[in-house]
């Protein structure tokens, strides 16, 4: 059955294409979930949207995140501390997690994600309680209630306190179990067709939290069965001392000898690499998660973007945990993208639409995606609209491309369309109530919170 759309009257087209085109006054003809036309030619379709004053996007796409994180945001006893004291705080709120946690908390950060821009969500879920079952499964339903693409990841953690690493002894796993619930997952979600809105790779937490083991097995197994890698590398000092004390080599060089590097594997945060380590990033084709909220909360640093670019090293963007960021805006994590590298690397920053391009095609580059990140004929319809007939953009049109980083857009987005069909219209979600959602989040959230502070 042909489900069509039809964009009249596009005031500006962004499309972040292979020639960085800029359309004015264009049409987009959508069917069945794919781009089929971009042209001035009138077409008729199931649903017409007059774009008169829009200016259209490719979706963002958030390549980090931990969605259930966001039912522990603004706990005043972490607000101040950085990464593996609040780690080691967190977790003892963490363990308790359930399945009600994970949908809700995947309905809210997912709700929030499509109604300020982002089409494609990553989420990197690591922690597993003993006898709880189906938390993945409920990050999948939560996506296509939404209607979102979303991109989920078997994570872990095998190292636990007892052992000298972070987490608690019971969120923990044996290898065994993992790699075998891994495989499962990966049969049953991964869709390795072009427009796939499932698809999953395995994800072991940290060099802190898995065993080398784990590690070396992981990637054996994702490669076996042709997913990607991914894990946290490279984000604080900590984490560096952690490995040079361990294991006598700096995060990279360990992530190397257990076959951590490739085209397959990004790493979120990579703060912390040297010269020679960003060259091995790029000559390997390895890609980075590149998370400044979050960074900046924990105090963790800044990444060296500049340099990773100049290299073309992949580098997408993502928002990290609500716990370290407080939100789920890809809009936002644009503009403090933007500005904190205007600060700290003057005028070999990126411009504001290089920004733009790190949080679409970048970021489908790092989830080796090639039917995304970009608005042209034969791609995935995924998009969002903002109208720039507003008080707070008077004057902000000049230049399009780079309008969302450098002035930045605060509110809801007008329309979000993922796979061709609406998920967002006049800035609200039109696939579950808003309000009665909320009603039922904040319970779970407070059921949740009050458990694991006890």
């Amino acid at each position: 059955m042909k489900n069509s759309i039809f964009l009249k009257n596009i005031k500006y087209l962004v499309t972040c294409d292979d020639n960085e085109n800029l359309f004015e006054n264009i049409n987009m003809y959508i069917e069945n979930g794919e781009i089929k036309y971009i042209g001035k030619s009138l077409k008729v379709a199931d649903e017409i949207i007059d774009a008169t004053d829009m200016v259209v996007y490719p979706g963002l796409i958030n390549t980090h995140h931990h969605l259930y994180q966001i039912f522990s945001r603004n706990i005043p006893e972490v607000q101040n501390m950085e990464l593996f004291p609040w780690l080691k705080y967190l977790y003892e709120i963490w363990k308790n997690v359930n399945s009600d946690v994970i949908m809700h908390s995947s309905l809210c950060g997912m709700g929030e994600l499509l109604k300020t821009g982002c089409t494609t969500c990553f989420d990197h879920h690591y922690v597993f309680p003993k006898n709880q079952n189906n938390l993945i499964e409920a990050q999948f339903e939560a996506a296509q209630i939404l209607g979102m693409r979303m991109y989920a990841s078997r994570g872990s953690m095998s190292l636990s306190v007892k052992d000298g690493g972070l987490p608690p002894d019971t969120v923990v796993q044996s290898v065994d179990e993992i790699l075998k619930d891994s495989e499962r997952l990966v049969n049953r979600f991964h869709d390795k067709n072009r427009f796939s809105m499932r698809q999953v790779a395995l994800a072991p937490c940290s060099p802190f939290s898995v065993t080398g083991t784990l590690m070396r097995e992981s990637a054996v197994l994702a490669r076996k069965l042709g997913v990607r890698l991914h894990t946290h590398l490279a984000e604080t000092v900590d984490e560096e001392n952690f490995t040079l004390e361990k294991f006598n080599m700096r995060p990279l060089e360990y992530m190397e000898s257990l076959g951590w590097v490739g085209p397959d594997v990004w790493f979120a945060h990579g703060i912390h690499f040297n010269d020679d380590e960003l060259k091995t990033l790029a000559r390997t084709g390895t890609g980075v998660t590149h998370c400044p909220i979050s960074n900046m909360k924990l105090s963790s640093g800044i990444a060296k973007i500049p340099q990773m670019l100049k290299l073309n090293v992949p580098v997408g963007l993502g928002v990290d945990g609500s716990a370290s960021n407080d939100g789920s805006n890809m809009l936002e994590e644009m503009r403090v993208a933007f500005l904190l590298h205007r600060l700290n690397a003057g005028k070999s920053a990126p411009t504001g639409y290089d920004i733009l391009k790190i949080a679409t095609k970048g970021s489908a580059r790092v989830l080796g995606r090639d039917d995304i990140g970009k608005l042209s004929v034969g791609m995935a319809a995924d998009l969002f609209m903002i109208n720039l007939n507003r008080l707070e953009l008077v004057g902000a049109g000049l230049d399009p491309k780079a309008l969302l980083s450098t002035v930045g857009f605060k509110g809801n987005v007008d329309y979000t369309i993922v796979n061709g069909k609406i998920v967002v219209k006049d800035g609200s979600l039109i696939n579950i109530d808003e309000e009665k959602t909320y009603n039922e989040s904040h319970a779970v959230a407070k059921k949740f919170i009050q458990g694991g502070m006890k």
